[in-house]
């Protein structure tokens, strides 16, 4: 089995009806049935299905004027990620705006555009059940569809869709497929709440719009890195690190990569060490690691291993020089038999455990190594590809010394 080691009233009314007191109480009303969840569709029509109530349906003022409408690329709704599904639902998106809503013109998701207070459009796409929650066997996607008003800071419309889980292609686009370090982020849980907690006309989640202009340098970042353009792609980085919001996950991680790319090794530890100092503030961070199938053994890829022992080494620094203890925690996809999978999770996670000891001895009292197997999935496809990595991930989570 391949494995990814990654190193988140009703309203009582009281009526009170003069002279009229009924003798008997009646009967009381049944709870209204919950709203039953959208059709499972093509993974072609879900989208069009979901963007047509978007758009036919937006909050628009009144008049034939023209609505700048930037798109802030939609993400996995778990990890964060933006992958095949997510890229193709934006040309989907783009193509129906050009041809069915000329109301709206569709301009670069910039800090200049966004100085105008344009129609931002986000979304998020995540593996579901039947019954569209986030437990057991994952059996379709669900598309989330936004339009967020930054001139009255509401939401303006809503759609949302089931697509066929065989349809959709969840792979991690470049960038995403290679950070090394996933945690918990403030900036991608504000988009993932703006998406999938939020109704037409309500407010928009502050913490989102703090961070807009950071995450539009941050997407051209990204753009750049995805097109091979390094040195460019860490000048937006930079920026974005300095900008107001800009210290989140995404721009850590780009830092490290680009340096990586180019060769600046020491710049690129740097980075790293820095990223991990980031993700340990939240208490839980995963680092990627690929090991063989079935193995404790990392890839035969210098390609993928090489900068390995710089991680290890600095995961150690930043463990040692912050006083911290840590239970390193290892997981798997449901994929096989669970107690299979239960000894090699834990087994995994020994393995980084003694390897973090090697480098410094003095954590030899600070950590230990536990395995849960396939019990905490995320993603919970079973497709045991780079779309479900972070189902077979090594968490470190921060625990209290002594």
């Amino acid at each position: 089995m391949k494995w990814n080691v990654f190193v988140k009233f009703g309203c009582v009314q009281l009526m009170v009806l003069a002279a009229l007191c009924s003798a008997h109480a009646q009967s009381p009303q049944p709870a209204p049935a919950p709203a039953a969840p959208p059709p499972i569709l093509s993974f072609d029509d879900a989208v069009l299905n979901a963007a047509q109530a978007l758009f036919s349906k937006a909050q628009l003022p009144p008049g034939d004027e023209k609505v700048d409408l930037v798109i802030d690329p939609l993400i996995d709704g778990f990890s964060g990620a933006q992958s095949t599904a997510t890229r193709l639902i934006e040309k989907r998106i783009v193509k129906l705006v050009n041809e069915k809503f000329p109301r709206f013109r569709i301009v670069p998701f910039t800090k200049e555009a966004l100085a105008k207070s344009p129609i931002v459009f986000l979304g998020t796409i995540r593996a579901v059940n039947n019954a569209t929650v986030t437990e057991g066997p994952r059996d379709a996607y669900w598309i989330c569809l936004r339009l967020a008003d930054l001139k009255s800071n509401k939401i303006v419309s809503r759609g949302a869709a089931r697509a066929k889980a065989d349809e959709v292609d969840a792979t991690p686009t470049l960038t995403f497929s290679e950070n090394p370090v996933w945690a918990d982020d403030a900036a991608t849980a504000a988009y993932i709440k703006t998406c999938q907690n939020t109704n037409v006309g309500d407010p928009l989640n502050p913490a989102y719009v703090e961070r807009i202009n950071a995450a539009a340098l941050i997407s051209e970042g990204i753009d750049e890195y995805d097109n091979k353009r390094y040195r460019e792609s860490l000048a937006f980085y930079r920026t974005a690190l300095g900008a107001p919001g800009g210290d989140q996950l995404r721009v850590h991680n780009g830092v490290y990569l680009a340096n990586w790319k180019l060769n600046r090794r020491d710049d690129a530890a740097d980075a790293f060490g820095r990223l991990i100092g980031f993700s340990l503030m939240t208490n839980k961070l995963g680092v990627r690691f690929l090991f063989k199938p079935g193995s404790t053994r990392f890839l035969d890829d210098q390609a993928v291993t090489g900068p390995y022992p710089m991680w290890l080494k600095e995961i150690a620094g930043r463990v040692i020089q912050s006083n911290l203890c840590l239970e390193i925690v290892g997981h798997t996809s449901p994929t096989g038999p669970a107690q299979v999978n239960e000894r090699l999770s834990a087994l995994r996670a020994q393995t980084i455990k003694q390897l973090l000891e090697r480098d410094e001895p003095r954590l030899s009292e600070r950590l230990i190594a536990t395995g849960v197997g396939p019990k905490e999935t995320l993603i919970g496809t079973g497709k045991d590809d780079a779309s479900d990595a972070l189902d077979r991930r090594v968490e470190f989570k921060v625990l209290k010394c002594g």
